[in-house]
Order: C-alpha cells, then sequence, then structure tokens
C-alpha cells in the first residue's frame, strides 16, 4: 500500500533510508522544521537550514521518486530564546513561498514556560497574517497534557485561526481528544520507545475513528523507525480493517490536510490507486 508519511526529519536521515521508505510504498514525505540535537547560534543558522530544507532534501527525496514538502520554524527546544527566535520569524516570510512549504511547523510547547508560549504565539501571528497551515508540537511525557491544554488555549486566543487547518501531533490517549473536540487535525507519532506504538495508534483508531487524523514516524537523530507508518499498516490489517480505512489514514488524510496550502502540488497515484 502505498502511504504519505506527513511528519519525519529527514535531514537527520540517510539516503538509504528515502530508498527503503519508497520500497515499502512511500510516495512523499513532510518534513517539519526541527531541533538539530544542539541550540544554533544565530539566524543564519536557520536560514542555512531553511535553504537546506527548500532546496538540497527536495532534491534527494527524489532521487528515490518521493515527492518532499516541508515547513518552517524556529522550534519549541530553541523556543526559549525570545530574541534569536524573533529574528528567525521575521526572516521566515522570505522563504514561505518556496514550492514544497506548507506552512509553519512544528511550533510548539517544550517545557510549558512562559518564553517558549510568547514564541508559540508570535509563530500563530504570523501564521494567520500569511493564512498558513499550522503543525504543532505538544510536548513529551508528564509534561503533554499540561501543554496539549496550554496550546489549545492560545489557539482559541487567535480566534481567526480556522482549527481545520491546524494539525495537533504527537498526540497519545490522554490528549487525543482534546484535539478532535477542538476541530484540529491531529497526528500520532510512532515511535519504539516513547510516542505511540503501532499497536497503542491502532487502539486510538479504534476508539475516535479516523476522521482529522494521521500516523507519522516522526524518523529524526534520536531512537526512531523511518518504516513505521508500514508497521502501522501492517498492525492495522492483522487486526482485519479494511484497505479503505487504513488507505485513508496513511494516504487520503494527510492529501486533505495537505491540499489546504495554496502552493500544495502533487502528482502521485489518486487515493483509489494508492
Amino acid at each position: 500500500m502505498q502511504f504519505i508519511d506527513p511528519h519525519v526529519h529527514m535531514v537527520s536521515r540517510t539516503t538509504d533510508d528515502y530508498e527503503r521508505m519508497a520500497r515499502m510504498g512511500c510516495v512523499a514525505v513532510s518534513e517539519p522544521a526541527f531541533w538539530a540535537g544542539f541550540d544554533r547560534g544565530s539566524v543564519d543558522g536557520f536560514r542555512d537550514y531553511f535553504r537546506q530544507l527548500t532546496e538540497f532534501e527536495p532534491q534527494r527525496a527524489g532521487w528515490s521518486g518521493l515527492t518532499h514538502f516541508t515547513w518552517l520554524c524556529i522550534n519549541a527546544k530553541e523556543a526559549e530564546n525570545v530574541e534569536l527566535s524573533r529574528e528567525v520569524i521575521r526572516m521566515i516570510p522570505e522563504y514561505i513561498d518556496r514550492t514544497g512549504v506548507l506552512g509553519i511547523g512544528e511550533i510548539g510547547l517544550n517545557k510549558n514556560t512562559k518564553n517558549e508560549a510568547i514564541t508559540f504565539s508570535e509563530h500563530l501571528e504570523l501564521a494567520s497574517k500569511l493564512e498558513e497551515l499550522i503543525l504543532i508540537h505538544t510536548p513529551h511525557l508528564q509534561d503533554k497534557y499540561k501543554g496539549t491544554r496550554m496550546i489549545i488555549d492560545m489557539l482559541h486566543e487567535h480566534s481567526e485561526i480556522d482549527p481545520g487547518r491546524v494539525c495537533i501531533d504527537h498526540v497519545e490517549e490522554h490528549t487525543v481528544g482534546l484535539a478532535k473536540e477542538g476541530g484540529f487535525w491531529c497526528g500520532m507519532t510512532l515511535y519504539p520507545t516513547t510516542k505511540c506504538t503501532p499497536a497503542r495508534a491502532a487502539d486510538i483508531i479504534e476508539m475516535w475513528g479516523d476522521e482529522r487524523i494521521m500516523v507519522n514516524s516522526a524518523g529524526d537523530w534520536g531512537p526512531s523507525n523511518p518504516l513505521a507508518v508500514p508497521d502501522f499498516i501492517q498492525e492495522m490489517r492483522k487486526r482485519g480493517h479494511s484497505q479503505a480505512k487504513i488507505r485513508k489514514i496513511v494516504y487520503e488524510n494527510p492529501l486533505e490536510f495537505f491540499r489546504q496550502c495554496r502552493r500544495f502540488q502533487f502528482d502521485g497515484p489518486a487515493a483509489a490507486d494508492a
């Protein structure tokens, strides 16, 4: 079955990973801006990173026949530095209209601090001004519920933002309801040691349905698996779910969300052929 990975950090992966994903049925990837494993020291570091995301990674993905999309922001782990964050946010419009850019993300909270909230809100202001899609990172482990509530409260303060143009990512059993009931899209990240396993993601689908929900690998430089979406597909098959239902989650739903971006162009197979 062909699939789209709507959240995977391919700058952290080898070219062999692109090839393996393609052999397993991946036809497109969406890469949010991310933390490099260390804090960058200047806006020029982000400028080079945005060039990598918008110039080189689409080319590298293309070597394996994949279409590459991306998102731009300063991520939550570096958002504590409000001065640098504001420099990066001012620079984003230089790159936002490049081919393959889907919007602002992954923004959000890491430790739920005041400075992170300031940076998150200023990203929302930019996204609202430019009418961009928004991809949101929710905190890890014990901070996730509190952080998700804080994020949704701040989104409500920006009442001009359509929840249907926002994806709240890394949801788990205790936060998926906050996203779904708020009218937002949500993503489940399939990590080997944290976030959701394929089995837990399948449980959530069985509880909450397949509307406005996606699964992703978020493959990065830490413990992660860029083939996690095929593992989810296999888990759903083992449980007897239909091909149509699985295809909706791993292919049609990402397309439906991404098509709201005015720059979105994709020549992949029609949903019925995926």
